[in-house]
């Protein structure tokens, strides 16, 4: 008898030595059979068809689900690894891992390259290959059979079974086709129904510039062309959304190689941008009782040995500024806790006067790879929204509750409406990852999910994905695409404050060590008004739009009152400008549509006239003719619906 335990806990019975997930599923029901691709059993991933011979916890994976499509994607990564062998005989493959969305493949050529004209050729040869429904099939080899098998013919897998331990070494068979493979397939080729290679680029053979550089072919598959249909508009709309096209058109931010990769200029318009999205947190803050505070942009090295993060960010890092002392080095700061833990040691405090809430927006600095580079979204000076909160152990499921409603106001606040969040805890098989004592690692990780339970998350659990000194709440937010993007965290740590020695003094009249809480509802401004503009398309919430109206004047002859208008929209916080270039009206509204200026004013002889205004709105809604009084209320209105204040 073996007894399989499902997710909602009920347990399946089946007296035989051995059943397959497939078979569990087929006793759940014959339709949801049909459509589970992969499944995980006692958190090992397995095929469809391995035998299960002892009882245990069985999940069960559609399309549907991440893990089915990783499996469905990972297993598409094989039939482009034999498409590309059928269709280039000198071809060397090195790896092919599932992705976010899709799948990639690295391999050497030896000879000739692979280009957007050749796509097609190799979409074909998958799909063939896909129709003959070939079953993949998994076989443990020992390491001489592996080594044996690739010798001479592929010095890419033999260096990667070099590697690996006798007993751990597997195959993945299909038609004529084996790749060495840990698993996770789905039952065979047949389910693949639609195919796309998206792109090619260069890739450094194990990720080093100083190897050989590779050939990446990056694909996607569904099992239905529909799927497919639908994601390459999907991709279409997000090549018009890039906030790399839409910062340029906007005039937000702008790149320059004399300046050096990855170090953003911010525009007029982007800096204003920015500055308000600033002023808004730090109206919150202050009714939350954070106090500001500036650090500089460079520190000891000693700093970030204490903190813990030059050795585990070092490498990333911009190397050592030397002075003329001997001895004296100092870092462009990669994280502001560290001076945030100095600034709290500047003098002593009692558990009267805790919590102590530090915020700043402090720019920190990390050397990316040139090729990791991507607009905005990776950078190497970037700017944290970033706040300490240094408390006593009593409070903090208060303060740290407090910060999720901090989080939630700024999502509220920008049409961020999707999204979950996600609890990172320590990989407990690679303890040396982490700094502090098991005991305070304990502690915060119960605390963080405490506080998601009591707040009514919608949270998972990801283990090994914690700060190396704490575990953390990461909220994950959807965009208007449907992609997913990690905004906001919030993580608890209880070990800098024993690096750096940090005290009050408690009611026992005894010193004791106050609990640290990391947070960054933006995360970085950056990496956020990049997300923002992809979400939006550009076209901001009414409060954050760098200009909230143009004002368009018929002929010179009312540019007189297209100023008037404009000063009484001023005198009232509207931000608006007026275009009086000898263009014609038409022009001048296609260009402001463009430039997605949420409200145009029209005005002419009978607006003057008449002390009015025509109104239009961004995407063409025609509002009419109404008092400029009643305009710049509903401004103001539109206004204060989507900006709540923070209570």
């Amino acid at each position: 008898m073996i007894n399989i335990t499902l997710p909602d806990s009920s347990v399946r019975s089946f007296d035989k030595k051995e059943v397959t997930p497939y078979e569990v599923a087929v006793d759940i029901s014959e339709g949801f059979a049909r459509n589970v691709i992969s499944a995980k059993f006692n958190d090992t991933v397995v095929e469809t068809t391995t035998p299960l011979t002892t009882d245990g916890s069985l999940t069960l994976y559609t399309f549907k689900d991440d893990a089915g499509k990783k499996a469905f994607w990972h297993s598409s990564a094989h039939v482009l690894a034999q498409a590309l062998e059928e269709l280039y005989p000198n071809i060397k493959l090195w790896v092919g891992p599932a992705i976010d969305n899709g799948f990639y493949y690295d391999v050497d050529l030896e000879e000739g390259s692979i280009s957007e004209k050749d796509f097609k050729a190799i979409e074909n040869k998958m799909i063939e290959i896909a129709r003959g429904k070939h079953d993949f099939k998994m076989r443990s080899v020992s390491k001489s059979e592996a080594l044996s098998y690739y010798k001479g013919k592929n010095n890419y897998k033999v260096d990667l079974i070099d590697n690996l331990e006798d007993g751990t070494i597997s195959f993945c068979d299909h038609s004529t086709f084996t790749d060495l493979c840990r698993g996770g397939h789905i039952p065979n080729t047949g389910i693949i129904k639609a195919v796309k290679i998206l792109s090619v680029a260069g890739a450094y053979y194990k990720g080093d510039e100083n190897n050989k550089q590779l050939t990446r072919v990056y694909g996607i598959s569904f099992p239905k062309q529909k799927e497919l249909t639908e994601y390459l508009h999907l991709l279409e709309e997000a090549k018009k959304r890039d906030h790399r096209k839409l910062g340029k058109e906007l005039e937000l931010f702008t790149f320059s190689q004399r300046v050096g990769q990855g170090l953003p200029l911010w525009l007029p318009k982007g800096a204003a941008l920015r500055e308000r999205l600033e002023n808004f947190l730090k109206a919150a803050q202050k009714k939350a009782g954070y106090e500001m505070v500036v650090t500089p942009h460079i520190g000891q090295k000693e700093l970030y040995v204490t903190s813990g993060h030059y050795a585990k960010y070092g490498e990333d890092s911009f190397q050592p500024i030397t002075t003329p002392a001997e001895g004296e080095e100092f870092l462009l700061k990669p994280m502001n806790c560290p001076h945030h833990c100095e600034i709290y040691n500047s003098k002593p405090f009692s558990y009267k006067e805790l919590p102590k809430r530090f915020a700043e927006f402090g720019t920190v600095y990390r050397y990316e790879q040139s090729g990791e580079l991507h607009g905005l979204t990776r950078v190497r000076g970037f700017t944290q929204d970033d706040a300490h909160i240094f408390c006593t152990p009593d409070q903090l499921d208060a303060e740290f509750k407090e910060v999720i409603d901090l989080v939630l106001y700024v999502f509220g606040s920008l049409g961020f409406e999707n999204f979950k969040a996600q609890v990172s805890l320590r990989d407990p098989e690679n303890p040396e990852k982490y700094i502090g004592s098991n005991d305070n690692w304990e502690k915060a990780e119960q605390a963080i999910l405490n506080a998601a339970i009591d707040k009514g998350l919608d949270y998972v659990v990801e283990t090994g994905e914690a700060a190396f000194y704490g575990p953390k709440l990461d909220f994950m937010v959807k965009d208007a695409l449907g992609r997913q993007w990690q905004l906001g965290t919030i993580q608890v740590d209880y070990n800098l404050p024993e690096r750096f020695d940090l005290t009050y003094k408690g009611s026992d009249n005894e010193m004791h060590r106050p609990v640290m809480i990391h947070r960054a509802p933006f995360g970085s401004m950056e990496r956020f008004v990049a997300i923002l503009l992809e979400h939006t398309g550009g076209n901001f919430p009414l409060w954050l739009m760098p200009e909230q109206v143009i004002i368009i004047s018929i002929s010179e002859k009312y540019e007189k009152y297209a100023e008037k208008v404009l000063n009484v929209l001023e005198n009232d916080e509207i931000r608006a400008l007026t275009d009086n270039r000898n263009e014609t009206v038409g022009k001048k509204i296609r260009e402001a549509e463009l430039q997605k200026f949420p409200f145009m004013i029209i005005v002419g002889e009978q607006e003057e006239k008449e002390n009015t205004v025509t109104v239009r709105q961004h995407g063409g809604e025609d509002l009419g003719m109404i008092t400029v009084e009643d305009f710049s209320n509903l401004v103001k209105e539109r206004v204060n619906k989507s900006l709540k204040t923070f209570k």
